[in-house]
């Protein structure tokens, strides 16, 4: 049963993948950026990747992007959409290498969370985020707590997920056998859907990009009597254009506020992880 279950899941997959990949040509109106996270975020969560792309990034109609993902709940979902393929990329990556070192569970976590905090931060944020903020080093800083927090939130639920069904599904581990990936599948939908609160709340803020159409590539459907939310924050600040973004200038938060933050989401996953410990143990 649980063979066939697994089988439907990754024909769902793939046809979900494939819609997107060609959506994100024909239809899309991001930048390439927003484009690839949502074709890896899909890759790793099947068609509930697809189902949420469809609610809250795709384009429903010429001029109609703007208003389609204004809500801030859809405003969230996007910018989540970044960590999630960064933090779920460097933890596959890591996953699967680790299998053939053969370390302890404990260690596991811990080459995961780098790997992912690498991958989420130095590439899927300021890498592919720096035509925005001018320059490498600008867009490590500016992004740094917005990804710390969100990618802690994500941990906090693929983490203990991994490890627990890991210990109840034996040769889950292996990335030579669909189990592993079918896993890891698991393991990131529970990551985005503990992580969303967060995002949300950095877009509402401020803090943490949404979804923002590409200047140009989606003209205004005037009928609507809209303005895309993030280009009314936009209006009067900056009109200079970096490949092809208007630069936008995010909120700070005080320092001692964001270190309040930073140690909160570290406390929250720490907790996770003590009590996935009392299930099943995680050894060093």
């Amino acid at each position: 049963m649980l063979n066939g279950a697994m089988l439907v899941w990754f024909l769902l997959t793939g046809a979900s993948v494939g819609f997107v990949v060609w959506d994100s040509i024909s239809n899309g109106v991001t930048s390439w950026v927003q484009r690839a996270a949502w074709i890896l975020v899909t890759l790793y969560t099947g068609p509930i990747g697809l189902f949420f792309y469809l609610l809250a990034c795709r384009r429903p109609f010429p001029g109609g992007h703007d208003q389609y993902t204004r809500a801030t709940w859809k405003q969230g979902i996007n910018s989540e959409m970044h960590c999630v393929a960064g933090d779920a990329t460097g933890i596959i990556v890591a996953a699967t290498l680790v299998h053939f070192l053969h370390v302890s569970n404990g260690w596991d976590i811990v080459i995961e969370y780098v790997f992912g905090f690498v991958s989420g931060l130095f590439i899927f944020q300021a890498l592919m985020m720096m035509p925005m903020f001018g320059s490498y080093g600008q867009a490590v800083r500016k992004t740094f707590f917005a990804e710390t927090v969100s990618m802690n939130m994500v941990m906090t639920g693929m983490i203990p997920t991994m490890v627990l069904l890991a210990a109840a599904w034996p040769g889950s581990d292996d990335p030579l056998t669909p189990q592993f990936w079918f896993r890891m599948s698991l393991a990131t939908v529970v990551g985005a859907v503990i992580a969303f609160p967060i995002n949300r709340w950095l877009v509402a803020n401020q803090l943490k990009h949404g979804c923002m159409t590409l200047p140009g590539a989606d003209g205004p459907a005037f009928a609507l009597g809209h303005v895309s939310p993030e280009q009314n924050k936009m209006a009067g600040q900056d009109n200079h254009k970096m490949a092809g973004h208007r630069h936008m200038e995010m909120k700070r938060l005080p320092f001692r506020n964001a270190a309040m933050w930073v140690v909160s989401t570290y406390a929250l996953l720490i907790a996770a992880l003590w009590l996935t410990a009392k299930l099943v143990p995680i050894r060093f």
